[in-house]
Order: structure tokens, then C-alpha cells, then sequence
């Protein structure tokens, strides 16, 4: 399941509802609804920045005309969250993955045998 996500500005932990690209090329800030997917070049916000966004001089606002509502969860998203929680719940699932016989493992680190015992 996706985990809530937060608005991009610093400091503010409310839910994101818009998504800000910039189109460096028309020299505009489009302002729409939550994307899909968060994506590395865009900047998801909450409703309050994103009715409240300002753009440089000479710069142009296209904002989304209408409410910016929050994503409901999908069937997808329950799906996923459901199936998580029963193999999370599994008695028979292994808690350590398997390892080559004569290493052995300690938190984050693994013991190799000395290549010189072979």
C-alpha cells in the first residue's frame, strides 16, 4: 500500500493533494492534481501551498481549476496491504534468508570463511 504522502515544503507535514512541475522552457509552474506516482523532478503539496504558489517575474501559474481532493486508497492498495499483513502473520515464513553453508551472519554483516582454509 502507498504511505500518505506529505507536502514537499519544509516544515509541513499535512497530506499532499497538487503536484508542481516546472516547464523550464515556457518558463511556467503548472499546479495539478496528485500525480500517480511521486516523480523526481516534481514537488508534491498540500492544498495551502498549493493555492498560495507564487512564480519568479516573468514567470506564468497554470493551476488546476477546481478542488484538490486527496487519493482514496485503491483496491490495489487494500490488496497489497491485506496480503502484507497475512505474510507478516505466516508461522512457517523464515525469518533469516538462506545463507551458503560455513558463513554465518551478525545484524547487517556476514562472516566469510578464510579463503585460506580451503
Amino acid at each position: 500500500m502507498r504511505s500518505v504522502r506529505r507536502c514537499s515544503r519544509t516544515g509541513c507535514a499535512n497530506p499532499a493533494v497538487a503536484t508542481l512541475t516546472y516547464a523550464y522552457a515556457d518558463s511556467t509552474a503548472v499546479v495539478g492534481p496528485l500525480a500517480t506516482y511521486s516523480e523526481p523532478h516534481s514537488y508534491d503539496l498540500c492544498e495551502e501551498h498549493a493555492m498560495r504558489l507564487t512564480a519568479p517575474r516573468g514567470w506564468e501559474v497554470v493551476r488546476h481549476q477546481g478542488e484538490f481532493v486527496a487519493p482514496e486508497p485503491t483496491v490495489d492498495d487494500l490488496t497489497a496491504l491485506a496480503e502484507a499483513v497475512r505474510e507478516a502473520g505466516r508461522a512457517d515464513r523464515s525469518i533469516e534468508p538462506e545463507l551458503p553453508a560455513g558463513s554465518g551472519r551478525r545484524g547487517h554483516l556476514r562472516v566469510l570463511p578464510d579463503p585460506r582454509d580451503d
